[in-house]
């Protein structure tokens, strides 16, 4: 997206936030907007699909810390929009249009600069100062955009239609792709200018948080939650498995929290071949014991009351 476009809208306005609203508070405005206004929910009108396509475009920058600090530091630059209307000298407003009317040789407001600057466009202004003349063929400007999917589409690079500022686009996405990371689709962009081909759609892609797993290139992790009993005398238990049938894992005897099992081939397929369901073994501790429960653990802490697991832990503190 080129500056030109960031000069001419507001995107705070198109949320409906106030230009201090925090990330999470733009997150909910798209949310509440992109919902009402969706295409599927609005057959045949027009204009909540216009609306659709600038909410996605105002949500794909200013979701984006850098792109929103570059986007505040532009419109602050130029007062908050542009001034490209053709209009008196006398008692206007100043910024931008006091700084290229006195570029171009204008002494006071309304000069020839200035209303050249007003005629020919932020671009074209620009285009004459470094290097003048007719300009060339001229690659379209990027758009902005941004879409949110689950977890599982992400993980397996489903395909999803976007309905940007341009117009309608299908894109697969990289299988495992990140929340917040940006995908960039070439020549869906705006049209190029004398012959120059189209920008491109920068896609900055949100992905729902899973309960379960988590990706690690193409690795998928979770936690797998085992008894005090299965972890200490060794059991083969059940585990998920994102395509939704289960797998068999055997947990050795004697294993504490935080030791990784391996499950082969279980992961995300990629270009690079297809990963390993890394589980994480975890201890549960009921909250609450039956009274057989807690007399059989009170048993077994007099029958192990030589084993100490803090054995080395005071003196490994010590060390420098």
């Amino acid at each position: 997206m080129s500056s030109q476009d960031w000069f001419t809208k507001d995107f705070y306005a198109t949320l409906g936030v106030s230009k201090d609203a925090s990330q999470e508070d733009v997150k909910k405005a798209y949310r509440r907007l992109a919902r009402d206004l969706h295409p599927d929910r609005n057959p045949g009108d027009a204009s909540s699909e216009q609306r659709f396509k600038d909410v996605g475009e105002a949500y794909g920058v200013l979701s984006d810390k850098e792109q929103r600090q570059q986007y505040d530091a532009i419109r602050a630059m130029g007062g908050g929009g542009p001034r490209f209307q053709a209009g008196s000298g006398g008692t206007g407003n100043g910024g931008f249009e006091d700084v290229f009317s006195s570029m171009f040789g204008g002494g006071g407001r309304g000069g020839s600069g200035q209303q050249q600057y007003r005629a020919q466009g932020f671009e074209d202004v620009l285009s004459n100062m470094f290097g003048g003349g007719q300009r060339g063929p001229q690659k379209g400007s990027d758009v902005a955009a941004a879409t949110e999917v689950s977890f599982r589409q992400a993980a397996v690079g489903e395909t999803v239609t976007l309905r940007t500022s341009t117009g309608t686009v299908k894109t697969r996405l990289p299988v495992g792709v990140t929340d917040g990371q940006k995908i960039r689709i070439a020549g869906k962009g705006r049209a190029g200018t004398h012959g120059g081909p189209p920008g491109d759609l920068i896609l900055t892609v949100r992905v729902s948080k899973h309960p379960v797993f988590t990706v690690d290139g193409k690795n998928l992790r979770m936690s797998l939650p085992v008894s005090f009993d299965e972890a200490a005398l060794g059991a083969t238990v059940e585990v998920p498995t994102l395509e939704g049938d289960r797998v068999k894992v055997k947990v050795p005897s004697g294993h504490s929290s935080g030791t990784t099992l391996r499950v082969k081939g279980r992961g995300l397929t990629t270009k690079q071949g297809t990963g390993d369901l890394l589980v994480t073994v975890q201890i549960a501790v009921p909250n609450k014991l039956s009274r057989q429960a807690k007399e059989a653990l009170q048993a077994y802490a007099r029958a192990d009351a030589k084993h100490d697991p803090r054995e080395h832990l005071y003196e490994d503190a010590a060390k420098l």
